[in-house]
């Protein structure tokens, strides 16, 4: 089912999730595919939907900060720093992950991968929906990520309960990965926030 973007249809998204259901929706970048981070269950349906093995993380999409501790065990001060300058934004940040969390999220790599993006129509689906929501990207496995809601419904013609239309996304990068679990920060993919931008930044940071 399709419905577009409002906030009727954050209410039928939250019992959706609630229920342990999977939705679609547009975040930041691409659309993505949404389910309770804290469901095994509804994290097992994301990876198997995909046809993925498990052997990637899925990152998850925030409504706002203070939900940073329900994933993350600390957030180091290079985190504070990084998260500040960059977010809200298409800036994916992995920490150490708590470990009570699926082990579909990490993957076994023992981190987890947050966002907060910078919309603030996602930022209220996500808020509506408990807080944080997976965000992997609306595809098949080795597919394109879906653009819009017409593209996520071919992709799953069963499987999705909801698709949230929030019209044709604007993005052509997927956000930028990059790891601050380590004593130093790893870039893992370069996307809407360049490599070049992140080492001008921590550059920056150095000299102050």
């Amino acid at each position: 089912m399709i419905a577009s973007d409002n906030s009727q249809s954050h209410v039928r998204a939250s019992e959706v999730i609630r229920r342990g259901g999977v939705i679609a929706f547009r975040t930041d970048t691409f659309y993505g595919l949404g389910g309770d981070p804290l469901n095994q269950a509804a994290v097992q349906k994301i990876c198997e939907l995909k046809g993925r093995e498990g052997a990637n993380p899925i990152l998850l999409l925030i409504s706002d900060l203070s939900q940073v501790a329900r994933f993350i065990i600390q957030t180091s001060e290079v985190f504070k720093t990084v998260s500040g300058r960059f977010w809200p934004g298409p800036l994916t940040l992995v920490g150490a992950a708590r470990p009570e969390l699926a082990i579909g999220l990490t993957a076994g790599t023992g981190t987890i991968g947050v966002r907060l993006p910078d919309d603030k129509t996602v930022c209220a689906l996500v808020r509506a929906c408990g807080g944080a929501l997976t965000g992997t990207s609306a595809n098949l496995s080795g597919e394109p990520p879906a653009r819009t809601a017409a593209e996520v419904r071919d992709y799953f013609p069963a499987g999705v309960d909801l698709i949230v239309d929030g019209g044709e996304v604007t993005a052509t990068r997927p956000s930028t990965v990059l790891d601050l679990s380590g004593s130093e920060p790893r870039l893992i993919r370069e996307g809407a926030i360049t490599r070049d931008a992140l080492q001008d930044f921590f550059q920056s940071t150095r000299k102050d």
